[in-house]
């Protein structure tokens, strides 16, 4: 499932009127996020793949550790799921279902 959302998004990079690197986030904890895109102005958005129909606050601990790390630069933080329901977890944290990244177009009033 993550190559699936990385093939996704790395496709929507080339459409991407900015410059979009990606990277993979650990830290010193072991706190990972699977995909950081970085836009070339710092903004910072990290998605987290959970091939699980439901989200736990546990699932988002890379996420918030990214967002500690980065600061202002984080914008967004995504754990995509198989389940159907799109729901907020906190500032800037959003629990996105799968169908949600590959039917639709990305659109700045959705958090995906």
């Amino acid at each position: 499932m993550e190559n699936l959302v990385a093939t996704e998004l790395l496709e929507r990079r080339g459409w991407a009127k900015a410059t979009v690197k990606v990277f993979h986030f650990r830290d010193a904890a072991g706190r990972e996020v699977d995909l950081v895109l970085e836009r070339s102005d710092g903004a910072i958005v990290g998605v987290e793949v959970k091939a699980s129909a439901t989200v736990s606050r546990d699932d988002f601990r890379g996420l918030r550790a990214l967002q500690e790390s980065a600061g202002t630069r984080f914008v967004r933080g995504v754990v995509v799921h198989t389940g159907t329901d799109e729901t907020a977890f906190g500032e800037h944290l959003w629990a996105v279902p799968l169908h949600a990244l590959a039917n639709q177009p990305a659109r700045a009033d959705r958090p995906g």
